[in-house]
């Protein structure tokens, strides 16, 4: 595609903007060099009740069950247990979105 001041040429068309899962994440899904690494067990192996309050860091390293971005940073309750992860709601205006999350992607809500 050649471009001549700005503009293209007759009969060539844009390229579409990609809107990928991950599309605009470079800052929010991305570690500090002191992060990087293995994710430390206990993290994987907290066990989370019904009822408790979690807030939503995503490991951007795990793939499986990660939430969407838009959801970074949330806090939620967890509803229920399955297989290897937790489905959460998260309240968002004057709805409630269920997400289904793994542990590494949770952390406890202190207090």
């Amino acid at each position: 595609m050649t471009l001549i001041l700005g503009l293209l040429k007759t009969g060539e068309e844009r390229l579409r903007k990609s809107k990928g899962y991950r599309s605009r994440t470079r800052r929010v899904l991305s570690k500090r060099p002191r992060e990087k690494g293995k994710i430390s067990l206990s993290r994987i192996l907290h066990d989370y009740a019904p009822g408790d309050k979690v807030s939503i860091r995503i490991d951007p390293s795990i793939h499986k069950a990660m939430p969407h971005r838009r959801y970074q940073g949330r806090t939620g309750v967890i509803k229920e247990r399955r297989g290897r992860s937790y489905i959460l709601e998260i309240g968002i205006g004057n709805g409630v979105k269920r997400i289904i999350s793994r542990p590494e992607h949770l952390k406890p809500l202190q207090g």
